[in-house]
């Protein structure tokens, strides 16, 4: 999700736990990875901090330039946060001083049907946050039965990934979100927790069009070039795949895994990061109440050291999903 607006239903998610982690202040310069409808950039504007804030979607970016129009400390991008640093680097930052990312996708972007997100209302089942390159259908008609399935279970977890891609195959072509949902709720039998049949597939076609583990990623190593030492980089994600990304980038940037006794002392790396919370901070029973989205929320947050950035292989971080048949 990216950070939401203040009106109802679009509340940014442990924004007070947000803000003490990454302790904006008058004169710092932060980025807003994920501005969403602004949420966080505006509470890091009113703690007196300039922002630079990115979105790929073109209705966060225009909601972003008429907010700059009255807080002239934020610089509005359109682009992938997966680039925090050329981004940064292009609106005249070497360094910054803190990262925060509001990971996935956002309240704005589930609500409106046309979007494609949602499988609780029906519209065009697309999901392209920027609005190119293929979408949710061109993956559901075009890819091959097992490289489906294979999706379907690394990127949505779903246990009956196979069921799912064979009847998806069978009901070709499909091009609304109400004939996925559908499909899921005849493929996935009922869930005791209540989550919803087409839950875990949308989660997985919507990862692999917009590539967010890949983009995660990304921004990670990018926030590791562009922060100061000292800058702070305040990541919230909303589901294990991404969690267990930014747990192990953060492990191993910080030396906190254990490492082998076997390595010798000088192939060990000097940490480029130390832990602000040890643990993954979780939102309060109140906002849980309030915000249902927020229930699975998981903050890390970490503080830059004086150790140069390191080489890195987005391999190593993201599952792989071969997809014959469609190209970006």
């Amino acid at each position: 999700m990216s950070g939401g607006a203040n009106a109802p239903g679009h509340a940014p998610v442990m924004l007070e736990e947000v803000l003490a982690h990454l302790a904006p202040s008058p004169g710092e310069v932060i980025v807003d990875g994920t501005f969403g409808g602004g949420g966080y950039t505006r509470a890091i504007l009113e703690a007196g901090a300039n922002v630079v804030a990115i979105d790929r979607d073109p209705a966060a970016v225009a909601r972003g330039r008429a907010l700059s129009e009255t807080m002239p400390r934020l610089q509005m991008v359109e682009g992938t946060f997966g680039m925090l640093d050329a981004h940064a680097e292009a609106a005249g930052h070497d360094k910054v001083d803190g990262v925060v990312l509001d990971v996935g996708v956002s309240s704005y972007q589930l609500d409106e049907a046309e979007r494609g997100f949602s499988f609780r209302f029906d519209g065009p089942l697309d999901m392209r946050m920027g609005g190119d390159g293929p979408s949710a259908a061109d993956i559901c008609n075009r890819a091959d039965v097992s490289d489906l399935a294979h999706l379907l279970r690394t990127f949505g977890e779903e246990r009956r990934a196979g069921a799912v891609a064979r009847a998806i195959v069978e009901a070709r072509p499909i091009a609304r979100t109400g004939e996925l949902s559908a499909i899921c709720e005849r493929a996935v039998r009922a869930s005791k927790d209540g989550i919803h049949p087409a839950t875990r597939t949308f989660q997985a076609l919507r990862i692999a069009v917009n590539d967010e583990l890949g983009e995660l990623a990304r921004a990670l190593t990018a926030a590791e070039r562009i922060l100061s030492e000292g800058g702070r980089l305040v990541v919230v994600a909303f589901h294990s795949l991404e969690d267990r990304i930014v747990k192990r980038f953060l492990t191993e940037r910080t030396g906190t895994g254990g490492g082998s006794r076997h390595l010798p002392p000088q192939a060990v790396s000097a940490p480029t990061f130390s832990l602000i919370a040890r643990k993954p901070v979780l939102p309060g029973a109140a906002e849980t109440a309030l915000n249902p989205r927020a229930r699975s929320a998981k903050l890390r947050a970490a503080r830059r050291t004086d150790a140069p950035a390191r080489p890195v292989d987005i391999a190593d971080l993201v599952p792989h999903v071969r997809l014959k048949g469609v190209s970006w």
